[in-house]
This record gives C-alpha cells, sequence and structure tokens, in this order.
C-alpha cells in the first residue's frame, strides 16, 4: 500500500468517537499505509465500537497510562501485535470537574496532581514503555495540546497541565534524539469531541475562533488535526523534533 506511512507501525491512543482527532488520525493514518494498534480506557469495548468505522480492522488493547503494571508490558503487546513500532500518538488528557470550569483558585491539589499525571507525565511515561521498540530504528512520537502559553476562559488547571505536556515533550526530544526518535505536538483548535464537551463553558472558548481565526475553524472538523498529526508521524519531517506544529487557523498568531 502506498502513502506517506507505507511501512509504518503506529500506535494510536484515545479513540472514543468518531468526533475525536484521534479517530481521524487513526483513519487517516490507515489510508496513508499505516498498520495501527489501538489502546483503549476505561472502555475497550467502546473503542472496539468506534474502531469498526475504519478502513481497515484494527487491534484495541486496554491501556490505563496511569498504570505502571500495564505500562511495564506493553512493549511485549506492541511486539506481538506489530512486530515492531514506527509511531506512537499520545492523544490523552483528563482532569477532574473540580479542576475546570473557573474553579483554578480552590482546586485541590490532588486534582491537579490527577490532571498532571494523566495529561503530562504520561507523555513520557508511554514513550519510554514504546522505547525497547522504538529505539530498534526510531521513530516518532506526536502528541495533541491546546496552545498553552495562553489562559483560557473555564480551562483551569488544564492549561498548566498542558504546559507541563509541552515542557515534556520538548525534554523528550532532548533526551531521545540519540535514538533516532522525534517528538513534537500538534497545537489544535477546539473540536466539539466528548472531551471538549466535559470542559464546562466550552462554547465561550470555543467563540473566539469564530471572532478570530483567520482561516475559518469548524468544530465539527477534526480532520486538519489529524492530518498535521500524520504529517508528523512520516519521514516528511525528519529533522524536526521539540516542535510545536499548531493547527488552528491561525489564531495563534494573532493578537487583537
Amino acid at each position: 500500500m502506498s502513502g506517506i506511512l507505507a511501512g509504518k507501525r503506529v500506535l494510536v491512543t484515545g479513540v472514543l468517537t468518531e468526533s475525536s482527532i484521534a479517530f481521524h488520525t487513526a483513519r487517516l493514518a490507515q489510508e496513508q499505509g499505516a498498520e495501527l494498534l489501538l489502546t483503549a480506557y476505561p472502555r475497550p469495548s467502546l473503542t472496539e465500537r468506534v474502531a469498526q468505522a475504519l478502513p481497515r480492522p484494527v487491534k484495541v488493547v486496554p491501556l490505563d497510562v496511569s498504570d505502571e503494571q500495564q505500562l511495564a508490558g506493553l512493549s511485549d503487546t506492541v511486539k506481538a501485535e506489530l512486530g515492531g513500532l514506527d509511531g506512537v500518538v499520545h492523544s490523552i488528557g483528563f482532569a477532574p470537574q473540580d479542576a475546570l470550569g473557573g474553579n483554578f483558585l480552590s482546586t485541590p491539589f490532588s486534582s491537579v496532581a490527577t490532571a498532571m499525571h494523566v495529561s503530562a507525565f504520561s507523555l513520557k511515561s508511554l514513550t519510554t514503555a514504546c522505547l525497547p521498540l522504538l529505539g530498534e530504528r526510531g521513530g516518532a512520537v506526536v502528541g495533541l495540546t491546546f496552545d498553552a502559553r495562553f489562559a483560557w476562559p473555564q480551562y483551569d488547571w488544564m492549561g498548566p497541565a498542558k504546559a507541563a505536556l509541552e515542557a515534556t515533550s520538548r525534554y523528550l526530544a532532548r533526551q531521545l534524539g540519540e535514538y533516532g526518535i522525534r517528538c513534537n505536538l500538534v497545537a489544535a483548535g477546539p473540536v466539539g469531541s466528548i472531551a471538549a464537551k466535559s470542559i464546562p463553558g466550552f462554547p465561550e472558548l470555543a467563540k473566539v475562533w469564530d471572532e478570530r481565526a483567520p482561516l475559518s475553524w469548524e468544530l465539527t472538523d477534526p480532520e486538519p488535526a489529524g492530518r498535521g498529526v500524520v504529517a508528523l508521524l512520516s519521514d516528511w519531517f525528519p529533522k524536526t523534533t521539540g516542535e510545536i506544529v499548531h493547527v488552528d487557523g491561525g489564531l495563534h498568531a494573532i493578537g487583537a
């Protein structure tokens, strides 16, 4: 099969619904020739059902990125299913409800710690769990962020968690270059996924794009962000690492 990911073996996390960036990344990756393995949490059956809409059948394995035991066995699982690994997609983020929606000053550290662990530290833990395979011939790790340079309304502690994710990606790029592994992020504009809709006040946040993005932005179209992820997984960015590619209609460049 031809395509920019022909012959690539890619692990994709975060496929929960057809409206997610992760799903469209998986679809595009298959269309571009990749062989996939999906991970799922907390309900593998949900991901298995959604995966039926992909162009080709794909195996789904359970993975809780905060579970050290599951992470320890991930490399063996991937090896058994794919035979090796060329790319990892990190599409994982979570914060308890009391860490969102205007509760920034009152959020307890336990909730902040959960947001940081699942949304930021998991990039490191997922990458190192896959390192035995990625290190064989190099590869690419691509994560998804929401521009953490700014304080967004209602986003609260997910903002610092994304800032930590972005810093973690840069440090991974620094540490893993010697293995030929690139680590980059796509900063996507808002998409009307289940994860986004769980943020109180999401419509207020999304309205910013209607008013200020130079290129029209569709909340219902995750494909542009998926294309960015697939491009970074490919060999078309062989010397790009530690980068954040904005796929947000250009809003990041606009001051007022």
